[in-house]
């Protein structure tokens, strides 16, 4: 089956495939940018992206604005006039904020998910850059569209569906995810597609739906081409990759997963994910984690009821320390055997 390219608005990736945003610190400009240099969708996670300057302590959130456009700006270099997005939790705090500085930025798209992004449309008004809601059911697909209507008369500009075998945090109750089958989640995929190209001719548009969680081939994305959507998003196959911005011991984690190292975790903010089995998980679960200073990073933590800060176990697998770190992935993890090139990966889907 060929895969067409994949046209948002006036944006076209001639491969149709998106990398998923990946917090904290490890789909930052290096690798984005080398995706859109390949003809697809490169994603900055916006998740704490200041944490390696001095100022990050004492300032988190004015730090990761300023880190949000140079880290846009570094990735356009790489990119040479591919399309390089953001990728932006609505939990984040003082999330207005971010948008508006990845707006300032130029970033061509805005991916929004762990929440109802209701008010983005408001935040990118008489800008260029696109915008993509995440939604994981029909229901949260029709309300955003619904609202964004009423109140904006606007659409969005691209659907990415986010599916139960995601990494990180999901937007599925924990006893979903433990039983993926019973799910069937092929019949979800496929009614939000029906719902949003509706929504799409009804306005005499077009809205491409990307389907994203557990791909990692390209006869992943033939089955969700089969069931109607215009893409992929793929994040876990990209960790494994020279280009990468995790450290190698947090890409070596993932060459040695066995599937039965692949677990799901109750995040401290309140969220359930998948993450790999190690020693961190093994201590938090047990007892809690000290913590220093709160870095701001969502608004659904409680510092003082947190069992372990999560800015600081993402961070620590950012910086390498794999042993005191939360090592976010998606249920393909263990398929990982050796580092690739995104020029190899990307070409598998062209």
């Amino acid at each position: 089956m060929d895969l067409k390219p994949l046209k948002i608005g006036d944006l076209v990736a001639k491969i149709p495939v998106i990398q998923g945003g990946m917090g904290v610190g490890i789909s930052l400009s290096g690798l984005a940018g080398a995706v859109a240099l390949e003809g697809g969708v490169g994603v900055i996670s916006t998740a704490q992206i200041g944490f390696r300057y001095p100022t990050f302590d004492l300032d988190p959130i004015g730090t990761n604005l300023r880190a949000i456009s140079d880290e846009i700006k570094k990735a356009r270099e790489i990119a040479a006039g591919g399309i390089i997005g953001v990728n932006i939790m609505v939990a984040t705090q003082k999330y207005e904020e971010y948008v508006k500085a990845a707006v300032a930025a130029g970033v061509d798209l805005i991916i929004s998910g762990a929440g109802l992004p209701m008010n983005l449309p408001e935040l990118v008004k008489n800008s260029k850059t696109k915008i993509a809601p995440i939604v994981s059911s029909v229901k949260s697909a029709q309300l955003i569209i619904r609202y964004w209507l009423k109140k904006y008369d606007r659409l969005p500009d691209l659907v990415v569906i986010e599916g139960p075998e995601a990494g990180g945090h999901l937007g599925f109750s924990y006893e979903q995810l433990a039983d993926l089958k019973a799910l069937d989640y092929d019949k979800e995929i496929h009614a939000i597609v029906e719902h949003v190209k509706q929504c799409a001719c009804e306005r005499q548009t077009e809205i491409p739906v990307v389907a994203a969680g557990g791909i990692y081939t390209r006869e992943d994305a033939e089955r969700m081409a089969a069931l109607g959507a215009d893409g992929v998003q793929m994040a876990t196959r990209f960790v494994t990759t020279y280009e990468c911005d995790a450290p190698m011991s947090y890409k070596q984690a993932y060459i040695d997963a066995r599937k039965e190292d692949i677990t799901l975790v109750k995040s401290p903010v309140g969220m359930p994910g998948r993450a790999i089995r190690n020693a961190f998980l093994e201590k938090a679960e047990k007892e809690p984690v000290p913590h220093g200073k709160c870095h701001l990073c969502v608004s659904t933590c409680k510092p003082n009821e947190t069992p372990y800060c999560i800015t600081d176990a993402l961070v620590n697998a950012a910086k390498g320390d794999i042993d005191n770190a939360l090592l976010f992935c998606g249920t393909n993890a263990c398929r990982a055997e050796k580092l690739e090139h995104v020029h190899d990966i990307m070409q598998e889907f062209a």
